[in-house]
């Protein structure tokens, strides 16, 4: 046997989903260089807008999807499906079926390391999509003994375990463990409140680099580069 499953993901707290909802989610690339995904996987559907949830994550193999066709039915209100092709980007996992079995359990959006279909009938049924395109090849059930569901995985170039926190809005895809976002979303909803004031600033004439400090330390650069 080589299909695995694993525990269903503990649901977000609602503290953490409070700051979460309050906070740019581009911030955090102020902090972290890991659990981004690729630029190429982007917003296809956005009929409820920003993404917050929890990874609830399938692997699926070759174009068979009885992996996502199970685990579609087990998804947590809340949950984020993240599904894994294995490398595959001409068959679409999901469609209008497997997004309306998302919808009825509450799932809060799908990021798929491949393409979709049905996307104007996704939009309809409410669930916002990110993925790397469309396409009108679809997966099969073919029950082949592989793949699994709620097991690491791998989407756009990030490692996600099930539980990752899962952000994502018009620029891109973030996964993060609970306890790193934890440690750092306070220091970032701080940067979020300091902002309007920089801009505001910016728009008197300052120059950007005396307010970050950036054009100190360029001139700190400079005289070291000079002959003693």
């Amino acid at each position: 046997m080589f299909f695995h499953t694993g525990d269903a993901p503990a649901g977000l707290s609602a503290e953490l989903r409070q700051k979460l909802e309050n906070l740019s989610f581009p911030t955090l690339g102020h902090y972290l260089e890991e659990g981004f995904t690729s630029p190429e996987i982007r917003r296809i559907v956005a009929a409820g807008g920003r993404v917050i949830g929890t990874a609830f994550t399938v692997r699926t193999t070759a174009t068979d999807s009885t992996a996502l066709h199970h685990g579609a039915g087990l998804i947590g209100e809340g949950d984020v499906m993240v599904i894994d092709t294995g490398g595959d980007r001409m068959h679409a996992p999901l469609g209008e079926v497997v997004a309306a079995q998302l919808v009825h359990r509450g799932a809060a959006g799908a990021v798929v390391d491949g393409v979709v279909t049905d996307i104007d009938e996704i939009a309809d049924l409410g669930l916002t999509v990110h993925a790397r395109g469309t396409s009108m090849l679809t997966t099969k059930l073919h029950g082949i003994d592989a793949g699994g569901v709620n097991v690491p995985v791998t989407c756009g170039g990030a490692v996600v375990h099930p539980g990752d926190i899962v952000l994502a809005d018009a620029n891109g895809v973030l996964f993060v463990a609970p306890d790193v976002l934890a440690r750092i979303v306070d220091i970032a909803l701080a940067d979020d409140a300091e902002e309007p004031e920089l801009v505001a600033e910016l728009r008197t004439g300052k120059p950007l680099g005396s307010l970050t400090g950036a054009t100190e330390t360029v001139a700190e650069l400079l005289a070291l580069a000079e002959p003693q």
